[in-house]
């Protein structure tokens, strides 16, 4: 098994990355990034551009793919600059990866992620699931966890309120409301590539509390 990850410096991507890593069903571990990663006798990882992705590198040649890539509306600036990482980025990543072989991609969406919603961060959300639909890969699944719980290397201090606030009520809300910390997210991600199942499948936020 060779395993394409995308994302692989964030929250959960790091944790997908290690889980992979340490996983003796996969061979090898191709982690394109922007910045450098420590080595690993398993890993590969090509530094890139996510705009201008190289579409004839031969590490495009991967069994499955996990993507982990995503931001926010404060750290991107702008409406233009979110859809470009959330949308743009892991479409092209499901496209190449596709024409190249992949026949398995999991997709680290969001809890309420729905093209026709009005919220911008849950219609981007839905709107690349809707297009990732059409990309032919023989299983697809979207992740969709609610509050990320775990540290991060950059502080988001609306999230630190919000998981405050659960971490308090947890035990009160249902399941799909608590915190989803990012190693089950990771995990979750991970083992739907492994297993690729045929079809398109959804994780709810629920199952990774």
């Amino acid at each position: 098994m060779k395993l394409l990850l995308a994302g692989a410096t964030g929250l959960v991507g790091s944790h997908a990355l290690r889980l992979a890593l340490a996983d003796p069903a996969i061979e090898r571990v191709i982690a394109p990034t922007r910045r450098a990663l420590p080595p690993h006798p398993k890993l590969e990882a090509p530094r890139i551009d996510w705009d201008v992705l190289p579409p004839d590198a031969t590490w495009w040649r991967v069994d499955a793919v996990v993507c982990a890539l995503g931001t926010t509306m404060r750290a991107a600036g702008s409406r233009e600059a979110f859809r470009k990482v959330d949308f743009d980025y892991p479409l092209a990543l499901a496209q190449a990866a596709h024409r190249a072989g992949a026949r398995s991609y999991a997709l680290n969406s969001a809890l309420g992620a729905d093209a026709g919603s009005r919220v911008f961060y849950n219609r981007v959300k839905g709107e690349l699931e809707q297009a990732l639909a059409g990309v032919g890969f023989d299983s697809l699944t979207y992740v969709r966890p609610g509050l990320i719980g775990g540290e991060r290397a950059q502080s988001r201090p609306g999230e630190a309120a919000a998981s405050a606030v659960l971490r308090t009520l947890g035990p009160l809300l249902p399941r799909r409301w608590r915190i989803n910390p990012a190693p089950h997210i990771a995990q979750a991600l991970l083992d739907a590539a492994l297993r690729a199942q045929p079809g398109v499948h959804a994780v709810g936020s629920e199952r990774l509390v």
